[in-house]
Order: C-alpha cells, then sequence, then structure tokens
C-alpha cells in the first residue's frame, strides 16, 4: 500500500507543474490546451500498451468507462467554466475542496476507516491553500459570479467522486486510463469548436509547453492517481494533495516568476504537517514493522 500511495502522490508532484506548463504555452484557448494536452496522454498510453497489456483482463464495465470519462472531462470542464465566470481565486479555492471531499468521502468506502487526524490533515492542507491562493487576503462572496461558483463546486464534486468510485474497480487496469484521455481530448476538441477561438501555439517553446503537459501534469500524473487511488491509503493521498498549488508556487518561484513570502512558508508547515498527520497510521505502521523484520 505504501508503494501504491507513493506512486499516487507523485501525480501530486507533476501537476505541480502544471501552471508552469501552461503559462508557457501561450495563448492557447482552456479547450484547445486540453484536446492538444490529453491527445499526448493518450499517445503515451498506446505507446505503452505493448509494455502493459493483460491477455487475462476482464472486460471493463460500463459503469468504470462512464466514471473514467466523466471523472477527467467533467473537471477539466467545469473548471474552465468556473474561470470563465468567476474570479480565479475564488473560482481556485471551491474546486481545491476535492481533497477534503476525498478524505470525508472515503468514509462511505467498503474497508476504509476515518480517524480524527485525516479529517484534521485535510483542514490544515486546506487552510495552508488558502493562504497561497488569496496571498494572505478574504474571500468575498458576489452573487454576479454564482455561475462560476456552482461550476467550481461541480468540478470539486467531479474529481472528487472519479477519485473515490475509482477505487470500487480494483480489478480494472490502470492502463485503460488511456481510452479515457483519449474521449476527454475529443470532447474539449468538440468544446473548442463551439466555445472558441483557435489559436494555435505560436512558437517551438509554447509547443514544448503542451508536449510538456501531455507527459507529465496532464498525462502521466492521470496513470498515477489511477494506480494511487485504487492500490494506496486514499485519505493520505487526500490530504497530501493539498501539496500540489504549494509545490506549484515553488516552482514558480524557481523560475522567477513569483516570490517566496511569508505566507508561502506558513502554508508550507500547514500543508506539510497536514500530510504528515494524515499519514500518521502509515508512518508508525512502517516503523514498528521494521523491527520485526
Amino acid at each position: 500500500m505504501i508503494k501504491a500511495t507513493l506512486v499516487g502522490f507523485s501525480a501530486v508532484v507533476m501537476w505541480a507543474l502544471l501552471a508552469l506548463f501552461t503559462a508557457a504555452s501561450g495563448n492557447v484557448p482552456p479547450f484547445l490546451l486540453s484536446a492538444l494536452s490529453f491527445s499526448v496522454a493518450a499517445l503515451i498510453g498506446i505507446a505503452a500498451r505493448p509494455f502493459t497489456q493483460n491477455e487475462n483482463a476482464q472486460p471493463v464495465p460500463v459503469t468504470a468507462w462512464i466514471v473514467g470519462i466523466a471523472g477527467l472531462f467533467g473537471y477539466h470542464f467545469f473548471y474552465f467554466t468556473a474561470l470563465r465566470n468567476a474570479p480565479a481565486v475564488e473560482a481556485s479555492l471551491i474546486a481545491y475542496l476535492w481533497p477534503l471531499l476525498i478524505v470525508l468521502g472515503s468514509a462511505l468506502m467498503p474497508g476504509e476507516r476515518l480517524g480524527w487526524h485525516h479529517i484534521a490533515g485535510a483542514m490544515m492542507g486546506l487552510a495552508g491553500t488558502f493562504l497561497i491562493i488569496t496571498k494572505g487576503g478574504g474571500f468575498s462572496y458576489d452573487s454576479s459570479y454564482s455561475l462560476g461558483y456552482a461550476a467550481a463546486g461541480a468540478c470539486a464534486l467531479f474529481w472528487s467522486g472519479y477519485s473515490l468510485l475509482s477505487r470500487r474497480f480494483q480489478a480494472v487496469p490502470t492502463s485503460v486510463v488511456t481510452w479515457y484521455c483519449a474521449a476527454t481530448a475529443a470532447l474539449s476538441a468538440l468544446c473548442h469548436l463551439a466555445l472558441e477561438t483557435t489559436v494555435w501555439p505560436a512558437t517551438l517553446q509554447e509547443w514544448l509547453a503542451v508536449a510538456g503537459l501531455g507527459l507529465l501534469p496532464v498525462g502521466a500524473a492521470f496513470y498515477a492517481w489511477d494506480f494511487g487511488v485504487k492500490h494506496g491509503n486514499i485519505q493520505v493521498l487526500g490530504a497530501a494533495s493539498y501539496a500540489a498549488p504549494l509545490l506549484s508556487t515553488v516552482v514558480l518561484i524557481l523560475a522567477g516568476q513569483a516570490e517566496a513570502t511569508a505566507n508561502i512558508l506558513a502554508a508550507c508547515l500547514l500543508i506539510t504537517g497536514g500530510a504528515a498527520l494524515a499519514a500518521k497510521n502509515m508512518i508508525l505502521r512502517q516503523r514498528s514493522a521494521a523491527p520485526a523484520e
């Protein structure tokens, strides 16, 4: 379980590159960027197929297809809709309720037990995320942004629901994410044609940024996350997911696109402490097993 949890957490690390690569992709509209990057993600799975194909694999249930495609496409559809109809700070904060929803929702999963430290760890992560996104400022509600707020809430529900329900399909191989990505690319392309004006990447750097998105934060990350939520400690993964905005900010600081502040330091302490608290049982179990070995 520890190995699978670490694999799942590697997705969080890769998601930290999302903001940097997105900014470097230029003026490509969101749905076109999603279509391009998910196409790259699908190609990763197709290229890896000869090494992962299982001749004895069972047919993938229809419900697994629905959960997978709705999770990946639904999250991005509502996220882009939220950003179009509400300020980025408020939309991001509401959307980033999904790690907390994963932790709380895990109590409903067979064989899972939710402890106080899971909830406390997730809340500490949420507080750290609030500091990063608001930069120490506040959150104000404006009814004119109701559609954007609702879309951000749907975004959080879709991703937490996808992550939790995926655990019910542990027998479904992670390679099926290839086709989730392909379907998401196709649906994103349709949304682009219906809603956006086409703007292609203008330079080699922008094309490389699009490729980077498809290889890591919008590619390998989804394969790693699928494996992690199916076979790892889902409460720990939920709480540790709040490290994504922190790591993203650190990457932007290192790239010279953001400044280090006291809020970042405080957020670091909150998120790291929250993740460690949520993983308390797993860490202690590993230590107690070491002498016995």
